[in-house]
């Protein structure tokens, strides 16, 4: 991900600023990828209801279908895939965490895998990352969220057949 200069004739409306950039984390100064999860995560463990199938399901749809129009807009004005653009870890990690149950420390498992896997960009992840717009921004994190979990469902299994 890299940072552009602005280009300040296509600078998107603050609604897609706002959640485009997953709540703004995405302007964090270090590591914004990560700070997205975080926040991901935090909605996940501190909104009641959120790991409701229904809730989770409805709302990373949502965020996902968003996320492809205001990425697009965030990366005409930042630049190539810029680091602004957080929604879609916020769509991974919940990917990740979505049809499991609700546990703090699987979670945050998830969110360490996921992050990993985000960096690593397993098959296909990769190629949606090299395609420019908003659908290849938003996919290469959808598959590092199926992917985390997958195995944080092998996870869980195994916690339940171990009695854990």
């Amino acid at each position: 991900m890299t940072t552009n200069i602005p280009d300040s004739t296509s600078r998107p409306n603050p609604i897609v600023l706002f959640l485009g950039s997953g709540l703004l984390s995405g302007y964090s100064p270090i590591a914004s990828g990560t700070v997205g999860s975080a926040v991901a995560l935090a909605i996940y463990l501190l909104v009641p209801g959120f790991d409701s199938p229904y809730v989770i399901m409805s709302v990373t749809a949502a965020c996902f279908l968003f996320g492809i129009s205001a990425s697009e807009k965030m990366e005409s004005f930042y630049g190539n895939d810029p680091a602004e653009v957080t929604i879609d870890e916020m769509v991974g990690m919940w990917m990740s965490l979505m049809l499991l149950p609700f546990s703090t420390p699987l979670a945050v498992l998830g969110f360490f895998i996921f992050r990993v896997l985000d960096i690593v960009k397993p098959f296909p992840a990769k190629r949606f990352e090299q395609q420019k717009g908003g659908f290849g921004i938003m996919m290469d994190d959808v598959v590092a969220g199926v992917y985390t979990n997958l195995i944080l469902h092998m996870v869980a299994a195994i916690m339940q057949f171990s009695g854990i």
